[in-house]
């Protein structure tokens, strides 16, 4: 009589357990696998940034704006949803997406090994390198990789200037933002700094405000990518935006408004 009861109660206990651990019976997942329902769900798309002019800065009223600043308001609009820029450290971008801080890291991203092997990225759409920006009274002598090769730098962490500086072996400090690294090259704590060529052609020389400095040598050339988390569909959401607005002529009237048409991939 005892063994038919234990056996009854370990049948029982069998049950239960395979309906808990995932049987017909279990809820699904709140927003199943797909990112572009979760964000829907939630009604904001989080933008991870860096203060990257032509990319993603403030205009004088404070908000947000730029080429991928303006071309992640449309997307997150075709989404239905809201839209928020957070800025991050560059160098923790991948952990800010694997914890849900941020939806997308959108902000002129060079699509490294590094940045393809963690995220799902989109196709790429503007073509970039990273330069070398130093004072123009001293452009004429840092003309070649071999004239910049002693200089000591300014380069932001965890960034493709970063990885070019590690790669030619050159004399670095790493700092915050790309921007922090010009300031350096401005205030005469550094060298030289190495940027983005976009960047560049947006921050120094005349006209800017940093006029007395220009770039010179180009170290890399590169695309940059828009980054989402390693399987999410939103990658393909956006490759699918992003080939509406260049078939109707958005996407080159966003990029004359910041002067980049002539960095645009396939236009």
């Amino acid at each position: 009589m005892k063994k038919k009861l234990l056996a009854a109660v370990l049948a029982m206990s069998m049950i239960l357990g395979l309906t808990a651990c995932g049987g017909s019976n279990a809820p699904a997942a709140s927003s199943g696998d797909s990112d572009v329902a979760y964000i829907k769900d939630k009604g904001k798309l989080i933008v991870g940034i860096t203060d990257f002019e032509p990319m993603d800065y403030k205009d004088a009223n404070g908000e947000w704006i730029g080429f991928d600043a303006d071309l992640a308001k449309k997307v997150a609009q075709s989404l239905g949803v809201e839209v928020e820029f957070v800025e991050i450290d560059w160098d923790n971008k991948i952990l800010e997406l694997d914890n849900k801080s941020i939806d997308v890291v959108w902000n002129g991203m060079t699509l490294t090994n590094e940045v393809k092997n963690s995220m799902e990225c989109s196709n790429p759409y503007l073509n970039n390198a990273q330069v070398v920006v130093v004072p123009k009274a001293e452009a004429d002598k840092y003309q070649s990789l071999e004239d910049v090769s002693g200089l000591s730098f300014a380069v932001e962490a965890g960034s493709s200037g970063e990885e070019a500086a590690t790669e030619k072996g050159f004399d670095y400090i790493a700092v915050s933002s790309q921007s922090n690294a010009v300031m350096e090259v401005e205030a005469g704590t550094s060298a030289a700094c190495i940027i983005d060529l976009l960047m560049a052609g947006a921050m120094v020389g005349p006209g800017t405000s940093y006029e007395g400095l220009t770039h010179t040598v180009e170290l890399t050339t590169e695309e940059y990518g828009i980054g989402c988390r390693k399987g999410s569909d939103l990658a393909a959401y956006i490759n699918d935006q992003l080939n509406a607005y260049a078939a109707d002529g958005s996407l080159k009237t966003i990029a004359e408004t910041y002067g980049v048409q002539d960095a645009l991939i396939g236009q």
